[in-house]
């Protein structure tokens, strides 16, 4: 299943989460793509800390390797970031009134992702914690 599908599985589950242009992040997504690379989960919604602003929308998927953010510029261009297991340090989820917020905190920056349903955003936390902290073990035997 590709990810513009998986995306669009998602908002139709939390209909809440604000984001447009999905097909357009989830190709950026899928541009970087690596041949043994699979997508678990994936989510949109707006790559930014204001909950007002609507113009940043982003595609994030969690394969099974990283976390991966596509977002189409609106006329050429596009932005990608890959966060790796070893980069990763924790997740924050924050609910407001109407939408909720995640937090992925990694080593060199903060990535806000806005705009969430409530639930979605319980779910986008369980995913992703639930596959770090399984990519961290490994992680740690290596170093040792």
């Amino acid at each position: 299943m590709g990810v513009y599908n998986i995306v669009k599985d998602f908002k139709k589950k939390y209909p809440g989460t604000v984001a447009f242009r999905l097909k357009k992040h989830a190709d950026v997504v899928e541009k970087h793509l690596n041949p043994n690379e699979r997508v678990l989960f994936a989510f949109c919604g707006q790559k930014n800390v204001p909950s007002l602003m609507f113009v940043n929308s982003c595609v994030v998927a969690l394969t099974n390797k990283r976390i991966m953010i596509g977002q189409k510029r609106l006329f050429w261009g596009y932005f990608f970031t890959a966060v790796t297991p070893d980069m990763y340090n924790d997740l924050k989820v924050r609910k407001g009134l109407i939408w909720s917020d995640v937090e992925i905190d990694t080593i060199k920056e903060n990535i806000y992702i806005s705009n969430l349903s409530p639930e979605g955003a319980i779910a986008i936390e369980t995913s992703i914690t639930e596959f770090m902290m399984k990519e961290k073990k490994k992680y740690a035997k290596k170093t040792k």
